[in-house]
């Protein structure tokens, strides 16, 4: 048993111990049995509360609840959750926790919901959406992810009832305010079982994983620890060099030198703020003191009459000769003429990071061809450079290759010497615009201080969370085969143009999952197409990832914290499509309800999901666990309610029968109302042997089935296509096909017609064509024999981009691509980004009959635009920006689609009353002609076209200006809309050889025969 378990076995065995109540009477111990349940002391105890979050007064914004690890062992929070209720309330609210290794004396911070006021955010280690109480309420940490019945259920490890609440450890708690939480004693490190007395109102601080640890049951008094460089080198003209110390559980309050000559000093000492902060004081070498060597010892001391001592070696001697300027040493090509020789030169430090600095030559050649800057690479060595010096480095000319053996960087290794000739100086920024005329172009900036002079936009912000990157674009970069077809000259420019238009902005870093993360907002979101401007940084080259593999790109490692304008808000709704029928189509990134942990949604353990006729778990590709399942049904239904269809077509649920999808019915059903959605059943046996297959749910208040669903079990198809015919209450129907064509992924290599051909549609694109050929003339026509109907809705994952071969050949054989005649005329039509480029795979392609009655088509943009940082999953997520709502609920696009099927006329008689003018003959023309006067007698206007139907005529008499015949009878087509109350007037003229009186009946209808 390891030590975690054997911790948590005797937590337990101390919860279910029982309590004597001592003299209680009965009714005591029972009343005692519910407000002070017996808990043993906790590992991990809930160590503040606050709910006065953004109240009036409030400093900070949101509630929150602060853990923290009393104990002196790691322990895992994987599994558990904070769960809230009110003073008197029996229904608990949850906020999961991540999986989370929480160490000893450390805190964890779990932000709840935010108030209309504060002005401090929190950074917080879990974002959650409960509203709390200010003032009275209960909190509880559960070793489980599901609400408690009862706080003193044995999955509860820690309850507090502050104010008013019915339910507490031992006394309740202090009432919390509006500034105040209330703080568990010693720093979370008092456990006595009783909230009256461990727990103390005062102002709200909230701590998080990146504050000071606490250490409980001991006195550590832990050292001081110095940070001072071994040595450091200056010039005869002085410099200074920072040094700093920080004592975790004391103040670092003094400094002073020894074995310093005359005009060796510390200045502008900068007193540790708090136990754990950091003093700071800068040691000065002034000019003028004598070349040699010069070993000084400092020391720090703390509030706890502790020192510490570090002993530092200062040479004074002349700077070395500049060899070679920056310039000379890059060169105008691609790597510098001078590799591997020893060189000195000479600049102005422009950028520090952990493994060396950029510096920049002040005035620079006045080539354009060459770059002023360059990296010294230093690695782990200490050095006491800070940006605006200017230093005179010695050093091996070196190109460093970091992804692409073409693009090496130049630098300096193998330094040997860093003089410090000055501070305080500065460099001028080169002013850049994107795009560039080549990508190329900007090798010449390498490693140089740039300004970005035009607004950059986001375009990619999927390694965001891993590793602190964005893609930044000259606006929204469109792939090149969304809009041109393949290989023409058009896509050509426009790939290269991409190139030249976008770079990666960078956090300066080497660390993974950066917490807290980088250039994300207040909302917890940076959204593609969001922009930024006069971003200023040096640039770099490297991976777009930290993987060896993974793609290259210039960098921009900033020198000014960039500011972004959301200039892409997140919407509520998509938006209105218009018609009668809204479809959607929606690629759902493997909703699976069996995890890729063995288990699935009824909690049975040994579960595997079947691909190519073998069983695994891990042929499961969504969540890994329920935990990671209920956060990922959360934002699916969140999104597939606000898009509220009469039909989806749905593209990765497991292919596991009808069990995902019933699965997912039910959690839109428990959203809504029951009986909102139902699922169209899959044919039996007829769904392919892949893990995931297509879906179709719909509102059954809205359109009904005809008939059964088909699928294409053609052997092209790698997922089988799925097809229902829906019919409305007024007998109009429709057939909606939906599709996931084969991806662009695990390239064949083999030379073959799927192999990456390089014309910018990726492999297995001689498949896809395929498939769109068999879908057109093979399942389509089988749908519409079966429908008695050519109205055919194609939607789904083609993965083609909107002008790639499968695409093109369904267009120029007849589909209509709905996207390209109601997104494109407004702009770039996309549903996915991947490297960087927009563009549409999902697609919304109809019959000819079915076009003229689609009304609208949006891309509702939730999940392309969101960072992959703040969906569902848990794994790398050092920060949780999870929310339940529909952002990055997936990482394709829904579409949304208006279908107006309406009869194609509707009998208005009864709004109308008509009066007859008399007729006069004309002899001329041998008529009888008058006027038909209609008047609108309904409360609401009437739009056009009408069709006058006059009907009953006597034998011989003829409607000479007739529009047409119906049914036998003459009608006159008229178009002008009627508002209520108003008449409108249409001429009769009859033959009538025989002279007998004539009469007639009026119908008018609505719309067109």
């Amino acid at each position: 048993m390891n030590s975690h378990v054997a911790l948590k076995s005797l937590r337990t065995q101390a919860r279910n111990a029982v309590k004597t109540p001592g003299r209680l009477t009965a009714l005591a111990a029972i009343l005692a049995a519910f407000s002070a349940p017996a808990f043993a002391a906790s590992d991990v105890v809930i160590s503040q509360v606050y709910g006065g979050g953004g109240n009036s007064g409030a400093t900070y914004k949101n509630d929150f609840i602060e853990l923290f690890n009393r104990s002196s062992a790691p322990i895992s929070l994987n599994g558990w959750s904070v769960q809230y209720a009110s003073a008197t309330g029996t229904s608990w609210q949850v906020t999961t926790l991540p999986n989370v290794m929480l160490q000893p004396g450390q805190y964890f911070l779990v932000q709840q919901a935010a108030g209309a006021g504060g002005t401090a955010s929190l950074v917080a280690d879990k974002v959650g959406t409960i509203a709390m109480s200010g003032t009275a309420g209960k909190v509880l940490l559960a070793n489980v992810a599901t609400a408690v019945t009862s706080p003193t259920a044995a999955s509860v490890l820690d309850l507090v009832g502050f104010g008013t609440a019915n339910a507490f450890e031992g006394a309740v708690a202090p009432a919390p305010s509006n500034t105040n939480s209330i703080m568990r004693a010693g720093n979370g490190c008092t456990d006595s079982d009783n909230n009256g007395s461990d727990f103390a109102a005062g102002l709200a601080a909230p701590r998080n994983t990146n504050s000071a640890t606490n250490s409980c049951g001991v006195v550590v008094n832990t050292p001081i620890v110095a940070s001072c460089p071994s040595s450091l080198s200056f010039t005869p003209t002085g410099g200074s060099s920072a040094l700093s110390a920080v004592d975790a559980d004391g103040i670092v309050n003094s400094v002073n030198i020894a074995n310093a000559p005359a005009g060796i000093s510390l200045s502008s000492l900068v007193v540790a703020p708090n136990a754990g902060g950091t003093a700071s004081v800068n040691l000065l070498v002034a000019a003028g003191v004598a070349n040699g060597s010069y070993p000084v010892t400092v020391t720090f001391g703390n509030d706890q009459a502790q020192q510490t001592t570090c002993t530092i070696n200062i040479s004074v001697q002349a700077a070395s000769g500049v060899t070679k300027t920056i310039p000379q040493i890059q060169g105008s090509g691609a790597s510098s003429p001078l590799v591997g020789t020893v060189q000195t030169t000479e600049g102005v430090v422009t950028l520090k990071l952990a493994t060396g600095f950029y510096m920049q030559d002040e005035a620079g050649d006045g080539n354009p061809d060459t770059s002023d800057g360059i990296f010294v690479f230093t690695g782990t060595v200490a050095n006491s450079v800070a940006a605006g010096h200017k230093v005179r480095v010695s050093g091996t000319v070196a190109e460093f290759v970091a992804g692409d053996a073409a693009r090496p960087v130049t630098q300096l290794s193998t330094v040997t010497k860093i003089d410090t000739i000055s501070t305080g100086n500065n460099v001028q920024a080169a002013n850049v615009s994107l795009p560039l005329s080549t990508p190329n172009d900007m090798e010449k900036f390498e490693g140089m201080l740039v300004r970005f002079t035009n607004r950059l936009m986001v375009a990619q912000n999927y390694f965001l969370g891993r590793y602190g990157q964005l893609t930044l674009g000259a606006g929204r970069i469109e792939k090149a085969t969304n809009r041109f077809r393949p290989g023409t000259p058009e896509a050509i420019a426009q790939t290269a143009s991409n190139l030249a238009s976008t770079i990666i902005l960078d956090d300066g870093s080497t660390v993974q999952n950066p917490n807290p993360m980088p250039y994300i907002g207040i909302d917890g979101t940076v959204r593609a197409g969001d922009t930024v401007g006069d971003l200023t940084g040096v640039i770099d080259f490297g991976l777009a990832t930290a993987t060896a593999t993974g793609p290259t790109s210039y960098k921009v490692q900033p020198v000014i914290a960039p500011v972004f304008s959301r200039d892409n808000p997140r919407t509520n709704q998509p938006e209105d499509v218009g018609g009668n029928v809204r479809v959607a189509s929606f690629n759902v990134l493997n909703y699976f309800t069996t995890f890729q942990d063995g288990t699935n949604i009824n909690g049975q353990t040994g579960q595997g999901c079947s691909m190519g006729g073998t069983t695994s778990k891990t042929n499961c590709r969504g969540a890994n666990n329920l935990n990671e399942f209920n956060r990922q049904q959360a934002k699916i239904v969140a999104a597939i309610t606000a898009v509220n269809p009469a039909v989806a077509g749905l593209m990765e649920i497991q292919n596991n029968g009808d069990v995902a999808t019933a699965s997912l019915v039910a959690g839109l059903n428990a959203a809504t109302a029951p009986g909102t959605y139902a699922y169209v059943p899959a044919p039996v046996g007829q769904m392919g042997d892949d893990a995931i297959r297509q879906a179709l749910i719909y509102q059954p208040a809205k359109v009904r089935v005809v008939g059964s669903s088909m699928s294409d079990t053609d052997a092209i198809n790698n997922r089988p296509t799925l097809a229902q015919t829906f019919q409305l209450d007024n007998g109009k129907k429709f057939s909606l096909v939906v599709n996931h064509f084969k991806s662009k992924s695990s390239c064949p290599k083999d030379g073959s017609i799927n192999d990456d051909l390089r014309d910018g549609q990726g492999c297995w694109n001689g498949l896809r064509l395929q498939q769109a050929q068999r879908l057109l003339t093979g399942f389509i026509p089988q749908v519409q024999a079966a429908a008695g109907d050519n109205d055919v809705l194609v939607i789904g994952d083609l993965n083609a981009y909107g002008a790639e071969d499968p695409i093109h050949y369904l267009t120029s054989n007849g589909l209509v691509s709905e996207i390209e005649r109601f997104v494109r005329p407004h702009g770039t039509p996309y549903s996915f980004v991947f490297d960087g480029e927009s563009g549409y795979l999902d697609h919304a392609l109809s019959t000819p009959s079915l076009s003229s009655k689609v009304t609208g088509v949006t891309e509702w943009h939730i999940n392309a635009d969101e960072p992959m940082a703040i969906d569902y999953n848990t794994e790398f997520r050092v920060q949780d920006l999870y929310a339940a709502g529909p952002s990055r609920a997936a990482d394709h696009d829904p579409v949304v689609i208006g279908l107006n099927l309406q009869p194609a006329y509707v009998d208005v008689t009864s709004s109308f009353t008509s009066f007859a003018s008399g007729l006069v003959f004309n002899r001329t023309t041998q008529t009888f002609n008058g006027s038909l006067k209609l008047t609108n007698t309904s409360l609401t206007s009437v739009q056009g076209p009408y069709q006058i139907q006059i009907s009953g005529l006597p034998t011989g008499v003829t409607l000479k200006n007739a529009t047409g015949m119906h049914n036998g009878t003459p009608y006159i087509t008229m178009s002008t809309a009627i508002a209520a109350g108003q008449s409108a007037s249409v001429a009769l003229s009859f033959s009538n050889p025989n002279k007998v009186n004539i009469s007639y009946t009026v119908k008018i209808a609505s719309g067109n025969f």
